[in-house]
């Protein structure tokens, strides 16, 4: 059997009787395969403690360890207590630790925030090394996988930074959301544990699997998405405020990632990293509950940033083209029509006329836009079009004969025009002309339209953002929140898509 069909049945009895749980139970596997820690967070009654229960039954003859932190929690209580004996035949500061987290598989430790200083300075080594100090001897730990709740977050200035950092999987815990899933809850009259699983994993498969999973390879694709992903971290927007906020990730925090990378790769049955292994890792990345929402939005939209980028070169490609056409059809209709009255106006960089007089002097408008100008003709209506800052030089002003333009700074304006001069607003303003004796350089002969295949390139990324698709919806960690927002951002690529594709219309068939 492959291994994701068997990591899957797991999941299924390990969720069986329980309700809404599965992020939780398949973040928590996932974490023990990886080698990394999880903390719950939510409220009292929300089958935290069961989490940690059922990942018990996911090991063969595995061993947990329970506790409930206070204020008042000693290290006795949790790493074992002092041999009185050793300490009074060979004068050893040793601690019978039978029955306690230091011979535990998994461990589960409530309201860990409580914990006093010495228990959480001794947690630091456990979690990130899996060793324990007894006395003079150095304890390799049996340990899979420790979970931690809590209510709240830690508190800010009592020194829990390092702690807090050690918990890579960050899952937010809450009740029963669905209505019929509600019921079926309240009416279970079933056992509170189920019958062990038959797909449980033993101490050497355990063994063996994180030694292929550390063996397993990160291409760049997956590299770069993480690029993407650190460089919007540095500025997210957080609902309900105008602030934005730089989300601080540790070098440590991202080495860890890798490895859980590694081990959602090993679990789909893959053997190297995919982008679809990342999609679960916003709950990685996130320090406030309100930052959730938008580190998952980012941690989305750079999984299909490739695409996007793809889609742009493409876009100004095929703009570049439309251009070219554009000014060549203008141009030839003037010369079949007889129309020289702007034969000695000055072509500035292959698509332009120049405005003079405007502004700073540097006002252009495209030169099919000028030629389609009405004329100044009082029983007419003004021609509405857009004014602008050229985005790849602010320095100059374009104008567009339409007024659908989507630029940051554009303005609404009417044009006019005549044989001489354009009006803008109603004011006049003369048009860059050559001077006497003065031949134009028609660098536009020298442009012709590209011979891509769009309407195949295209299709090629409609084709990947189905395959990227459902491989993310194919995560055994996906949400439906997930897979929502899969869904919009798709959506939004396909989009462009759409808009690109009137833009190949408009190429081959001259329309618009």
């Amino acid at each position: 059997m492959e291994i994701s069909e068997r990591m899957r049945l797991l999941l299924a009895d390990m969720n069986r009787g329980i309700y809404e749980k599965e992020t939780e139970i398949g973040l928590s596997l996932l974490a023990a395969l990886a080698g990394e820690s999880v903390l719950l967070l939510g409220p009292p009654g929300v089958a935290k403690s069961m989490v940690a229960r059922r990942l018990k039954r996911a090991f063969e003859d595995a061993r947990s360890f329970e506790y409930l932190m206070s204020r008042f929690s000693t290290p006795d209580e949790i790493f074992g207590p002092v041999s009185i004996s050793r300490l009074k035949e060979s004068d050893k500061y040793e601690r019978v630790v039978d029955g306690y987290l230091p011979v535990a598989d998994v461990v589960f430790l409530d309201e860990i925030w409580k914990a006093g200083p010495a228990i959480q300075n001794t947690l630091l080594t456990v979690i990130n090394e899996r060793l324990f100090r007894n006395g003079d001897k150095e304890l390799r730990l049996p340990l899979k996988l420790l979970v931690a709740a809590s209510n709240e977050l830690p508190a800010q200035g009592e020194g829990l930074e390092a702690l807090w950092d050690r918990f890579l999987l960050r899952v937010v815990c809450a009740c029963v959301k669905n209505e019929e899933t509600f019921y079926r809850m309240l009416l279970d009259e079933g056992e509170d544990e189920p019958c062990a699983s038959q797909w449980r994993i033993s101490n050497e498969e355990y063994a063996e699997w994180r030694s292929r999973i550390s063996r397993l390879t990160v291409p760049p694709e997956v590299l770069k998405v993480i690029t993407e992903i650190r460089k919007a971290l540095c500025g997210i927007e957080i609902p309900g405020s105008e602030l934005h906020r730089n989300v601080y990730v540790s070098d440590r925090r991202w080495k860890n990632i890798v490895r859980l990378l590694k081990a959602s790769a090993f679990m789909h049955g893959r053997s190297e990293v995919a982008v679809a292994d990342l999609l679960p890792v916003y709950h990685c990345l996130w320090n406030e509950p309100d930052e959730r929402d938008s580190v998952r939005q980012i941690v989305v939209r750079s999984l299909f940033a490739s695409l996007r980028k793809r889609l742009d070169e493409i876009g100004l490609s095929l703009k570049a083209d439309l251009r070219v056409s554009r000014v060549r059809e203008a141009l030839e209709t003037a010369k079949r029509e007889g129309d020289h009255r702007d034969d000695d106006l000055e072509i500035t960089d292959y698509f332009y006329y120049r405005v003079e007089q405007h502004g700073t002097g540097n006002t252009y408008i495209f030169i099919v836009d000028y030629k389609n100008l009405k004329e100044n003709d009082r029983a007419r209506a003004p021609q509405t079009g857009t004014m602008y800052p050229d985005p790849l030089n602010p320095k100059r002003t374009i104008i567009r004969a339409f007024s659908g333009v989507q630029v940051e700074g554009a303005e609404r304006v009417t044009l006019f025009r005549d044989d001489k001069h354009i009006y803008i607003n109603g004011v006049r303003f003369p048009m860059k002309r050559l001077k006497k004796g003065e031949r134009q350089q028609l660098w536009i002969d020298n442009l012709t339209v590209t011979e891509r295949d769009y309407e195949s390139e295209l299709e090629r990324v409609d084709d990947e953002i189905n395959a990227r698709m459902k491989a993310l919806n194919g995560n055994m960690f996906a949400t439906e929140e997930d897979r929502e927002e899969v869904g919009r951002c798709a959506a939004a690529v396909r989009k462009e898509i759409a808009w690109a594709r009137v833009d190949v219309r408009k190429l081959r068939y001259g329309e618009g």
